[in-house]
């Protein structure tokens, strides 16, 4: 195998790596989305909640606490679109560079 190939094969396994990083990053998403979830659920039916911040409760309105918990929601669901975009180019990647690897070693074969 060829410099060139095995650079290639390196690229390979970093994208491997990024792409690993990023469902990591996407798993704990999903699990903050989730949690928001159950508790907006939770506050439908309350007329007030306790929010934590740093290491005090904070008595608040359920509506109010509720509105801000959705917002928090959709910048999440944001992140979670631009991991998912960043994903599918390192995929595009990773797929081309396979290509190429794989074409570079049929031709070192029948050399």
């Amino acid at each position: 195998m060829n410099e060139k190939t095995e650079k290639k094969l390196q690229q390979m396994q970093l994208l491997e790596q990024q792409i690993q990083h990023l469902a990591s990053q996407k798993q704990q998403i999903q699990m903050q989305i989730t949690e928001i979830n159950s508790a907006v659920e939770e506050l439908q039916d309350k007329k007030e909640a306790y929010k934590m911040l740093g290491g005090i409760m904070i008595k608040q309105d359920a509506k109010n606490l509720s509105k801000s918990l959705i917002k928090e929601q959709e910048v999440l669901i944001l992140k979670m679109e631009k991991l998912e975009g960043q994903e599918e180019k390192i995929h595009t990647n990773a797929k081309k560079l396979q290509q190429e690897v794989l074409k570079e070693m049929k031709g070192a074969e029948n050399e």
